[in-house]
C-alpha cells in the first residue's frame, strides 16, 4: 500500500464524516425543530422515551447529537433526568440504523433489481437530484431535502473510496496480523472506544470497521470487542457538552456513559464466559458489514432491555458520583425562565427560536402587569405594589438582555427563512415589551408623585383617563393576543384602535389647556396628566408595532411599516374606517 492509497483512504474518510454530517444537518433542518418539541413533551413513559430516542437518532443519524440535545434540556430544567434516561437508551438503538444502510454497499448479485438496492447504484441519482434541489430551487425546504440527498451520496462515495483504498491490505501479513491483536476483547475494547472518541461518532467509526471489512482481515472475534468499544467512546461527546453545565446536566451525560460501560461489561462477561464453554465457530469467520449492522444492533437492543428495567439504579448511580447538596436543592426550588436558553439548542435553530418564542411571551405577559398594575396606582396607590413594578421592570430588562444575546448567536447559524423572519421579529419585540415596563414605571411614579403630594385630578380628568386607560388595557390584550395566535385578522384591528388612541390623547391635551385656562387644573397636576397621556400614547405606539410584525412575518418580500399605516388610513380603505369609527364610539369622551 503506497502514499496514494493511504491519501485516497484519507480522502474517502473524509467525505465519509462530510456526508453524514450533510446529510444529518439537512434532516434536522428539514425537521424544523419538530423532532426537538417531540423528544421535549413525550417522555413521561420508559418505553415511549426508548421509542422516541431510537426515532429521532435514527432521523438525525447521530446518537451525540441526540444525547447532547438531552444533556441541554436536563441543564435547562425542560426535562428530568430520569426521562433523559430512556431517551439515551434509544438513541443507542437509532444509532444502527446508519450501520444497516451502510452494509447495503455489501450486496452482490447479477438480479438487477437486487443491484438497485445497492447504494452504489442509487445514490448517484440521488447526487444529481441533490444537486438540482440545492442550485435551482428557491424554497429553503427544497434545498434542506437536497442537503440530505447529496450527503447520502457523499457518505457512500466516501464508504466505497475507503474500501477500494483498504483492499490491498489484504496482502500485506502486518495488517492481518493486527487484528489478530484485536481479538483480545480487552485491547479491541480500547481501540474502538479511542477511535470513536476521537471522531465522536460511533456511526462513522462502526462504517469504518465496515470499509476495513473488504480486505478479508476482520473476523469478527476482532470485530466484536471494538464494536463494544465503539459505544463507550461516542459518550465522550455528551460528556464535554456537559462541561460547566448543572448538575443534573452533567448527570445525564454519566447515566449515558454508564449505561454503555454496563451494557458493554454484561454483554462481554456472558458472552466471552459462554465462549469459553461453548467456543463459537463464527468468531473465526471474516466479519461482513451486515454481519457487524446485526453485532451492532443487538448489543445495543439487548443492553436496553437488560438496563430499562433498572433506570432508577442508573439515575442514583449518578446522584451517588455528582451528590445533590443544599444550594442545588435550594436553586431547584427557584425557577430561572433563562436556563432554556441554552448553548446546545443553537445546533437545532428552529428549537431555540421556539423556546425564545416562549420565553418573550413571558416578557410580554410580566410587561403587561406591570403596566395594568401601574394603572390601577393612578386611583388607588399602593407600596408595595409600586415596589412590585420596579421589580417586574428589572425583570424585563434582564429578559430583553438574554433573549437578545442568544438572539444575536442564533442570528449566525444557517437559519430556515422563516426562522429568519422569526428572529428578526424577536428582536423588535423584546424591544417593545422592554419599552412597555419602562413606561408602567414613569405611569408609577406619576401615581407616587400625586400620592406623595396629596394631589388629586378634578372629576372630568378622572372619567377621560378611565375611558384612555380603558382603550390601553384594550390594545395592549389584542396585541399580545395577536402574538401568541399569529392572528393576522385580529392584527389588522390594532392599527385602527391605535389611532383613536391619537386622537383621545390629542383631545384630552385640548381638554386639559382648557381647564388650566379656567383655573379647574393647577399647573403641577398638568404636568403629571400629560406624562401619563403621553406614555398611554407610546404604549399604543408599541402595540402597533406588535401587530404590524406580526403581519410581517409570512410576508417573504416584507413592507414598510410606514408605508403600510399610510395606505390603511387611505379614505378608501372601508375596514380600516368602519373598525375605526366602531372603536371612536366605544372609547367616546363624555
Amino acid at each position: 500500500m503506497d502514499i496514494f492509497s493511504v491519501l485516497t483512504m484519507i480522502g474517502g474518510l473524509a467525505l465519509f464524516l462530510y456526508g453524514m454530517h450533510a446529510m444529518g444537518e439537512g434532516l434536522a433542518k428539514v425537521s424544523g425543530g419538530r423532532l426537538e418539541q417531540i423528544l421535549e413533551k413525550l417522555t413521561s413513559n420508559p418505553i415511549k422515551a426508548v421509542a422516541l430516542g431510537a426515532v429521532v437518532t435514527a432521523v438525525i443519524q447521530s446518537s451525540s447529537a441526540t444525547t447532547v440535545m438531552v444533556v441541554g434540556f436536563v441543564n435547562s430544567g425542560i426535562m428530568k433526568l430520569s426521562q433523559a434516561i430512556g431517551i439515551i437508551m434509544g438513541a443507542n438503538i437509532g444509532t444502527t440504523i446508519t450501520s444497516w444502510i451502510l452494509s447495503l454497499s455489501g450486496i452482490e448479485s447479477e438480479n438487477f433489481f437486487i443491484k438497485l438496492l445497492k447504494p452504489s447504484s442509487f445514490s448517484p441519482i440521488l447526487a444529481i437530484i441533490g444537486v438540482v434541489c440545492i442550485m435551482f430551487s428557491k424554497k429553503e425546504k427544497k434545498k434542506d431535502v437536497g442537503m440530505i440527498l447529496t450527503g447520502f451520496a457523499i457518505l457512500m462515495v466516501g464508504m466505497d473510496t475507503m474500501s477500494s483504498a483498504v483492499k490491498p491490505l489484504a496482502d500485506i501479513p502486518a495488517f492481518t496480523n493486527l487484528f489478530v491483536m484485536f481479538s483480545n476483547p480487552i485491547l479491541g475494547m480500547i481501540v474502538g472506544a479511542l477511535l470513536t472518541a476521537v471522531i465522536q461518532s460511533s456511526s462513522a467509526s462502526v462504517g469504518i470497521l465496515q470499509a476495513l471489512c473488504v480486505t478479508g482481515s476482520v473476523t469478527y472475534a476482532s470485530a466484536l470487542p471494538i464494536i463494544m468499544g465503539q459505544n463507550i467512546g461516542t459518550c465522550i461527546t455528551a460528556m464535554l457538552s456537559s462541561i460547566g453545565t448543572s448538575k443534573n446536566a452533567r448527570r445525564a451525560a454519566l447515566v449515558h456513559l454508564y449505561f454503555n460501560v454496563i451494557g458493554t461489561a454484561i454483554f462481554m462477561i456472558v458472552f466471552y464466559t459462554l465462549n469459553s464453554l461453548i467456543h463459537f465457530s463464527v468468531l473465526n469467520e471474516v466479519a461482513g458489514a451486515a454481519g457487524i449492522a446485526v453485532i451492532h444492533s443487538l448489543f445495543n437492543i439487548i443492553a436496553t432491555m437488560i438496563l430499562l428495567p433498572f433506570t432508577k439504579v442508573l439515575e442514583k448511580l449518578a446522584y451517588l458520583t455528582i451528590k445533590e447538596d443544599e444550594e442545588e436543592k435550594k436553586a431547584m426550588a427557584i425557577s430561572n425562565d433563562f436556563q432554556v436558553l441554552d448553548v446546545r439548542f443553537l445546533e437545532s435553530p428552529a428549537f431555540a427560536i421556539e423556546q425564545c418564542k416562549q420565553l418573550t411571551f413571558k416578557m410580554a405577559e410580566l410587561s403587561k402587569d406591570a403596566l395594568f398594575k401601574s394603572i390601577e396606582l393612578l386611583t388607588e396607590y399602593d407600596e408595595e405594589k409600586a415596589s412590585y413594578i420596579a421589580k417586574i421592570e428589572d425583570r424585563v430588562d434582564h429578559y430583553e438582555d438574554e433573549i437578545g444575546g442568544y438572539l444575536l448567536k442564533l442570528s449566525n447559524k444557517n437559519l430556515l427563512e422563516k426562522d429568519s423572519h422569526m428572529l428578526s421579529m424577536l428582536l423588535h419585540l423584546i424591544g417593545d415589551f422592554e419599552r412597555i415596563s419602562d413606561h408602567a414605571v414613569n405611569i408609577m411614579e406619576a401615581g407616587k408623585e400625586m400620592h406623595e403630594k396629596n394631589l388629586i385630578f378634578s372629576e372630568e380628568a378622572k372619567a377621560e383617563l378611565s375611558v384612555f386607560s380603558r382603550a390601553i388595557r384594550d390594545i395592549v390584550n389584542i396585541s399580545l393576543q395577536v402574538l401568541e395566535d399569529q392572528d393576522k385578522k385580529l392584527a389588522v384591528t390594532v392599527e385602527p384602535l391605535e389611532e383613536v388612541i391619537d386622537h383621545l390623547h390629542e383631545k384630552l391635551k385640548k381638554r386639559h389647556i382648557r381647564r388650566l385656562r379656567d383655573g379647574i387644573c393647577t399647573i403641577e397636576l398638568g404636568f403629571i396628566f400629560s406624562d401619563i397621556t403621553t406614555n398611554y400614547e407610546r404604549v399604543a405606539d408599541h402595540c402597533s408595532n406588535i401587530a404590524i410584525g406580526v403581519l410581517q412575518l409570512d410576508n417573504e418580500e416584507g413592507f414598510d411599516a410606514h408605508e403600510y399605516i399610510e395606505q390603511l388610513k387611505r379614505e378608501d380603505n372601508a375596514e380600516f374606517r368602519e373598525k375605526y369609527t366602531s372603536y371612536k364610539v366605544q372609547y367616546k369622551l363624555i
